[in-house]
């Protein structure tokens, strides 16, 4: 029963579109207009600036640290309970039912999950590795890959248990679902280093 009730909060709070209602209520802009049409952070960046931009990356952070979080260190929920638990935020953010059943790409609310569950070990391991990624590709959703891979490295080396390596593969399933159309195009390195090997 307990996570079930956990389960609900998780989804609905990542549900929250955050980054629509800033765009609406205080940019006087419907994001979805810019980029890629996605309803994430990304598109308040482009919309409303960095200012608003970071704070859509806190907003949709937080929807996932704190119910995840909760449920995991304040009523010690564990197994694959948690696992569920852990996984409906990004669920609820990249199919909003707010939104149609439409949602972002889950980017920020992963971070987030990984708060609740890790504190700041893994959003440090993962802020690192993507940074260094996209200093080599200026791809959108190839750099993600990089850095789940280290985020697993990391998990196995800390000894987590099977249920936590089921989080990371369903947050991994959830984001290569939501990258799709970008997967399709292969991987470009960044033009400085195609310079320095003379790549074309």
């Amino acid at each position: 029963m307990p996570s079930v009730f956990w389960f609900i909060i998780s989804f609905l709070s990542g549900a929250i579109p955050y980054s629509v209602w800033i765009g609406k209520m205080i940019l006087r802009r419907d994001i979805r207009n810019y980029g890629d049409g996605n309803p994430g952070m990304t598109n308040v960046f482009r919309a409303g600036g960095k200012a608003w931009g970071v704070v859509a990356l806190l907003l949709d952070c937080v929807k996932g640290a704190i119910p995840v979080g909760l449920a995991y260190w304040l009523y010690d929920l564990d197994g694959w309970g948690m696992a569920l638990v852990a996984v409906a935020p990004i669920l609820g953010h990249a199919f909003s039912p707010f939104l149609g059943f439409r949602g972002g790409k889950a980017l920020a609310v992963s971070l987030g999950i990984w708060t609740g569950l890790t504190l700041f070990q893994a959003p440090i391991l993962l802020g690192i590795s993507l940074a260094l990624t996209l200093l080599v590709t200026g791809s959108d959703a190839w750099p993600l890959f990089p850095a789940m891979l280290s985020l697993l490295i990391y998990l196995i080396g800390w000894h987590a248990e099977g249920w936590v390596i089921g989080v990371w593969g369903g947050n991994l399933l959830i984001i290569i679902l939501k990258h799709r159309k970008e997967l399709r195009q292969p991987p470009r390195l960044r033009p400085w280093l195609r310079k320095s090997f003379h790549l074309p």
